[in-house]
């Protein structure tokens, strides 16, 4: 079966963040992914990914003020020097956690600026970044996220993301084919899956419409499960979902997949 990744960011929640990678270690979890570890020193990341055996299978780049409502840099106007410092900061991370997959946010559409402009800016930032992250032999994934969730994100459908990373050309480019925003936005499944594995870099899950476990909603993960064993994605399924409760006690639909 595929390989899952506790995401700590919205998993484990019940403890504080350094003592969530022990929660997912015991829970059976091989790997574990958030959002952003620049509160805490790479180090002290890395010394609890040795003690709970675990793989350290995703973060993201800085993202610029998120507590202001930013949503990622890279296509924002006048930030091109802090995107690559941004860079630089990810890569030190990556190393101390043995890190070999980054994501890079798009940001919001700015007020004001047109759209073939910020998506100018975002390709030539992306393009640089994976040319970077691919001399520590880094992957760069790009994510496509819902309206409805994030108004106004750059990126929105998988088709986007894919037709973006054809034009850059760079080999170390993927997409992170987050299901619970394509199930949203694009839907067919399976079938947008197919048609783009050879770009698909990571996969996240989580129930539609509400984003708790995926035992529930719209959307047949086990089925999905067995399809992307049998299709033999190697790559790992993050569970970026917010639990319904208590994280362990949602965790039923995970023991099939240990």
């Amino acid at each position: 079966m595929p390989r899952f990744a506790a995401n700590l960011t919205m998993m484990f929640n019940e403890v504080p963040f350094l003592d969530r990678f022990a929660e997912a270690g015991r829970a059976g979890f091989a790997g574990v992914e958030f959002l952003f570890p620049y509160e805490w020193e790479a180090e002290a990341i890395a010394e609890r990914l040795r003690e709970n055996a675990l793989t350290q299978a995703l973060f993201n780049m800085p993202p610029g003020d998120w507590a202001a409502g930013e949503r990622g840099i890279a296509c924002l106007p006048g930030r091109e020097a802090e995107f690559t410092q941004g860079v630089e900061t990810a890569v030190r991370y990556a190393r101390t956690l043995g890190c070999r997959r980054v994501h890079a946010m798009a940001g919001l559409l700015p007020a004001g600026t047109e759209r073939d402009q910020a998506l100018d800016r975002y390709r030539r930032n992306i393009a640089a970044a994976a040319r970077r992250l691919a001399d520590d032999g880094l992957t760069l994934v790009i994510e496509p996220i819902n309206t409805r969730d994030m108004p106004g994100y750059l990126l929105n459908h998988q088709s986007e993301a894919h037709a973006l990373v054809a034009e850059i050309g760079e080999p170390n480019l993927k997409i992170q084919m987050d299901l619970y925003h394509a199930q949203i936005m694009d839907g067919d499944l399976w079938r947008l899956f197919e048609a783009n594995q050879g770009t698909v870099g990571h996969i996240q899950i989580a129930s539609v419409p509400d984003r708790h476990e995926p035992d529930e909603g719209e959307v047949n993960y086990p089925w999905l499960f067995e399809r992307l064993d049998a299709a033999g994605y190697d790559g790992w399924v993050g569970c970026e979902y917010r639990p319904r409760g208590d994280t362990r006690a949602g965790l039923g639909w995970f023991a099939p997949q240990r």
